[in-house]
């Protein structure tokens, strides 16, 4: 089967695109309960601690990536097998419950064909190997970070600490004669961390000694953490000042289009795993040719 992937990259990618549908499948799982599952850890500890009865109800009982099975949010009717065929099965079933008729959210087969086709881009990308495999594995936990702060403003730490972890741990493979290649010097990955960490840590301290206000949250300094343990201190500029600009050009467009107010916060980690995504891929290239333009 590896030699077949090898000699026939199609191949290769046509794989990747089926399994990360499945993948996608399972994300909006993660994009669902994970919130819920850190809320319900937060309240238990709360009523603790204070003794107070919760203000709104939460599942009870297991609950977790595994259990309860999936179920229709309107009527309750467990979701069958074949209702949960990626994309698929949304399109079969009109975009509504088999039981009730209720529409489905679109973010469902959206997060699955978002996910299939950025992972087969790094197989595309990258060919067979470990590369392939850990760039897959970091679009992966981006694309599951991104949408959970688009809709809690959360950057939950069951994933962006081992993403860290596992792009430090990747450091000490990286081969020594290479030039160019997704695993970079231990050097290079620690200082990326700290700095990435420590570079939005300033901004919110300063924002905050001059408005009062908190300008972003401690997620977004450890998701960029993360990203300079992968990619390397070199690349923090470049994803700072990407993700900036797209925010920025968001930002101003949701104040004039949609009457956005200034006091509603926007997430800045989607952006920030943009930015991140791009760079794994095509970092060097666009440094290259912005020297390049520069000079």
């Amino acid at each position: 089967m590896l030699d077949l992937f090898t000699q026939s990259a199609p191949a290769f990618i046509a794989v990747i695109f089926a399994f990360a549908l499945v993948i996608g499948s399972f994300l909006n799982v993660v994009i669902h309960r994970l919130p819920i599952m850190m809320e319900r850890e937060w309240r238990e500890q709360c009523e603790e601690l204070c003794k107070t009865p919760p203000e709104e109800q939460l599942p009870t009982g297991r609950f977790d990536l595994i259990a309860p099975r999936s179920r229709c949010p309107s009527c309750g009717q467990i979701i069958k097998a074949w209702q949960n065929i990626p994309v698929i099965s949304y399109m079969l079933l009109g975009g509504q419950c088999a039981n009730c008729k209720e529409s489905i959210s679109a973010r469902y087969p959206l997060v699955e064909l978002l996910t299939a086709l950025l992972a087969a881009l790094c197989a595309w990308r990258f060919g067979v190997g470990w590369e392939a495999t850990m760039a897959i594995v970091m679009t992966f936990a981006l694309v599951a970070i991104s949408m959970i702060d688009a809709e809690t403003q959360l950057i939950p730490d069951s994933i962006v600490l081992p993403l860290m972890w596992i792009g430090l741990l990747m450091s000490l493979f990286h081969p020594v004669a290479a030039s160019e290649t997704l695993f970079i010097a231990p050097r290079d990955a620690i200082v990326g961390a700290i700095a990435g960490y420590l570079s939005l840590w300033s901004v919110y301290q300063m924002f905050k000694l001059l408005t009062g206000k908190e300008g972003m949250g401690y997620g977004d300094f450890k998701l960029l953490a993360a990203l300079g343990a992968w990619l390397g201190w070199q690349q923090l500029p470049t994803i700072i000042l990407m993700s900036a600009l797209v925010g920025a050009i968001v930002g101003i467009s949701l104040m004039v289009f949609r009457n956005h107010e200034r006091s509603v916060p926007i997430p800045f980690g989607p952006y920030l795993a943009m930015a991140g995504w791009v760079t794994m891929l095509w970092g060097n290239t666009i440094k290259n040719t912005y020297l390049d333009l520069m000079l």
